[in-house]
């Protein structure tokens, strides 16, 4: 779950030049030997593991170190573009426009969807279409690599071997072959940007054919994702949020996606949430700050959305996105 474009990435650590720089020195440091040793560990934790000898034979061998993904890691620069800016590049006219016909293609499937986790289509559609643009934009880096690379790299490798782990299980399973699961220099992989872990708790098999694809196989790819979002507490009954119209008293202190009070409760501060259940859980988003648009998010399927990008431009963009496709 991972994509837009280096500048919006959801779990974006910020690196100045010098970093950068260091970061290239310390690999133009490191001798083949090195790298051949790491691999060497990396092999044997896959045995403990329970990984088969064949996967790792064909996933673990023949790897560099990708110069390049360490540089993307080390500097992804912040994020600086106004809410204004981020709404009219993410939620474009013409994303929308493209939209449109997928949805009416897939309409009938997205129902299942529904009907099976519980799941507006909205919300299905709106990551698909940040997420890869409808598939036409999942990464073109081979995982294996780009994980073996940012374990040996070190920074974060609490992380990332883990991830590895679960790309080889993925592999062992026989949901796909080493060489065509790219994705993301991150390790993000298909069309709605799954991290492994993310794969091993979510993908489903839905064609029923013993695969996992959420590269190639829209049914896998819509199930998958509803079953992300289900497990992360999308609710059908509560939509991901809307356009708010706040009194000009509004005390702006009291927005925020962490400041969370029932449609009853805002209703005593002068602000009116119609046509949902008064025990219902809202926040007030202010994405562009006090003076600029402000939307109610309702929780817990607002929440379900942060699961895959937390900051509440991507999630505002989400839900927008999906309304105005499936309007």
């Amino acid at each position: 779950m991972w994509h837009i474009c280096d500048m919006i990435n959801r779990r974006t650590l910020l690196a100045a030049a010098p970093a950068v720089i260091a970061a290239r020195h310390a690999l133009a440091q490191s001798p083949a030997a090195d790298f051949d040793t790491y691999l060497a560990s990396l092999r044997a934790d896959a045995r403990k593991a329970g990984i088969s000898q064949a996967t790792i034979d064909r996933a673990l061998t023949g790897l560099h170190v990708n110069k390049r993904v360490i540089e993307l890691d080390r500097n992804q620069p912040e994020s600086k573009l106004t809410w204004q800016q981020y709404k009219s590049r993410l939620v474009s006219a013409d994303r929308i426009a493209h939209g449109r016909p997928l949805y009416a293609k897939y309409r009938d499937l997205i129902a299942k969807m529904t009907e099976r986790y519980g799941v507006a289509p909205g919300v299905i559609m709106g990551i698909w279409a940040l997420e890869s643009d409808y598939g036409a934009q999942m990464g073109g880096f081979k995982v294996i690599d780009c994980l073996v690379t940012l374990c040996f790299e070190g920074r974060r490798r609490a992380y990332f071997r883990p991830q590895l782990m679960d790309a080889l299980r993925i592999i062992d399973h026989g949901d796909i072959a080493p060489e065509k699961m790219v994705g993301s220099w991150a390790g993000a992989m298909g069309q709605t940007q799954f991290m492994p872990d993310v794969f091993i708790k979510y993908a489903v098999d839905y064609s029923g054919n013993g695969r996992r694809d959420i590269w190639n196989d829209m049914p896998d790819v819509f199930a998958s994702t509803a079953n992300c979002l289900k497990g992360e507490g999308w609710k059908l009954d509560v939509p991901w949020g809307r356009a708010a119209d706040l009194p000009a008293q509004f005390d702006v202190n009291q927005a925020g996606h962490s400041k969370r009070r029932s449609v009853a409760d805002w209703r005593k501060q002068g602000v009116i949430v119609d046509g949902l259940p008064e025990s219902t859980v809202v926040s007030v988003v202010l994405p562009g700050g006090p003076a600029d648009e402000a939307y109610f998010a309702f929780w817990p399927s607002y929440k379900a959305i942060r699961a895959y990008n937390p900051p509440d431009k991507y999630c505002l963009s989400v839900g927008l996105l999906g309304d105005a496709i499936c309007a």
